[in-house]
């Protein structure tokens, strides 16, 4: 995938602590300092690809025991970026028809980002609903993936339901929210 080049870091950065700032919920014990101390060029650049794709990337405290500092996907629906997408390598492979143009695990890896896994996606969706309408790839056990098999998750009636699916399934409202650990 062809990504623009950040060409104002200012403008940006202003648009990250903005995002931060109206979204306390999701890291109350975390300031913009602590966030702009960690960040340098290359997950400045990486979150500017979050956000080309729809990610709308915003910190999310996942514990109170680390000192990292996370950055995921915080948009509504799934990144429009990053839908009609297969699982993996793998699956994109296995497709002899209606390929998808990438696989949800190899744009990640492209952008520099990892897939949520189950228990990070239901911490986020505490938080804040997402996946209204659409649903998202998430990090898969191996065991499920070498029996041919990913799981999604979504939020449907005020519930967050994880499924399954064959890994070579793609939908137009499927695709992948990451994260970025810095």
């Amino acid at each position: 995938m062809e990504f623009r080049v950040l060409d104002n870091e200012t403008d940006f950065l202003k648009r990250l602590k903005d995002r931060f700032e109206a979204n306390m919920h999701r890291h109350s014990s975390i300031t913009w300092n602590q966030v702009v101390a960690k960040l340098s060029a290359e997950p400045l650049a990486i979150l500017w690809k979050m956000e080309e794709t729809g990610g709308e990337p915003d910190v999310v405290q996942l514990s109170d025991n680390s000192s990292a500092i996370v950055f995921i996907d915080c948009a509504a629906e799934t990144p429009k970026g990053r839908r009609s997408c297969c699982f993996d390598d793998k699956a994109l492979e296995s497709r002899k028809e209606h390929k998808p143009k990438f696989s949800a695990e190899g744009l990640a890896a492209e952008i520099g980002i990892k897939l949520l896994d189950l228990e990070e996606y239901q911490q986020l969706q505490a938080l804040t609903p997402v996946d209204l309408k659409t649903s998202s790839w998430l990090k898969t056990p191996i065991e499920i993936r070498n029996l041919g098999g990913a799981i999604f998750g979504d939020r449907r009636y005020d519930t967050v339901f994880c499924y399954h699916n064959g890994a070579e399934s793609y939908y137009a409202v499927r695709g992948f929210r990451g994260k970025l650990e810095i």
